[in-house]
């Protein structure tokens, strides 16, 4: 016990230093992050879709998203002209995606969660851009005001977000879990003909990319599946075809009938 203790203070001290070594955490903290408490159980008992960036998006019929809860990642708006999904958040922590859409994020019409340490340089504040202090180990937190894993893909930090907001029930569309790429995970590389591992062709092409870490992601999604269940919550993979087996796995149509309408449009 003695031990475990010695263990727990170390544990503590070393993340309260890693907080405050950080100049730019401390002016982050305290501009910032008290902001994110309004989002605390806002949406307590209630269901969401995440909105992935794979290519089974357009075998889908997205028009009924209007009608839910949704979070929208990355490049989402290349969808906007589309369908309309009225999203209610957007989520980007990405370096490069952030640098190549800043100003189509500033045009953005619901919150939108982006990395301080990328974004505060190249974005001034807007009233629905709220910034998220990311780069912590691997971990599942509970509380958007603290430093917070990315888990190798921007999915895991809307699954946190979404976590602190009380959501119950969290459906994944679009996570296909599968890529094609050449290289090592991470590795930066410039993309020289159309993407096929997204939605659009225009969402890398031609532009730099970070190849994906498909086993790093599993291992964070396996952390939030276990949070969620022991919350009473779950995480449900309705993605088509997908290669991700982390998560229970339910149709489309079925997470469109399962899941709670957004009661504010439905």
């Amino acid at each position: 016990m003695n031990q475990f203790v010695k263990l727990l203070k170390h544990m503590l001290k070393v993340e309260i230093n890693d907080k405050f070594k950080s100049s730019a955490f401390y002016v982050w903290y305290f501009k910032h992050a008290q902001r994110l408490l309004g989002y605390k159980d806002k949406h307590k008992g209630q269901d969401c879709f995440i909105i992935g960036n794979g290519p089974s998006l357009n075998s889908m019929d997205l028009k009924p998203l209007k009608n839910y809860h949704t979070f929208g990642l990355n490049k989402i708006y290349l969808l906007f002209d589309k369908v309309d999904l009225n999203l209610s958040y957007h989520v980007s922590v990405n370096k490069l995606v952030i640098e190549q859409s800043i100003e189509e994020f500033k045009k953005l019409t619901c919150p939108s969660f982006l990395s301080y340490s990328v974004s505060r340089k190249l974005i001034t504040p807007f009233d629905h851009i709220h910034f998220i202090y990311t780069g912590a180990p691997m971990s599942f937190v509970h509380d958007l005001t603290q430093k917070i894993c990315e888990g190798h893909t921007v999915t895991y930090v809307a699954m946190q977000i979404a976590y602190f907001m009380g959501f119950k029930r969290v459906f994944l569309i679009g996570i296909d879990h599968n890529f094609t790429a050449a290289g090592k995970p991470n590795e930066k590389q410039f993309m020289n003909n159309a993407d096929y591992n997204h939605f659009d062709p225009n969402y890398f092409g031609n532009k730099c990319w970070n190849l994906p870490d498909l086993e790093a992601s599993e291992l964070a999604y396996r952390l939030a599946g276990f949070h969620y269940k022991r919350s009473g919550r779950q995480i449900i993979n309705a993605t088509e075809n997908g290669k991700l087996t982390i998560f229970p796995k339910m149709s489309y149509d079925q997470a469109l009938n399962t899941c709670k309408l957004d009661p504010h449009v439905a």
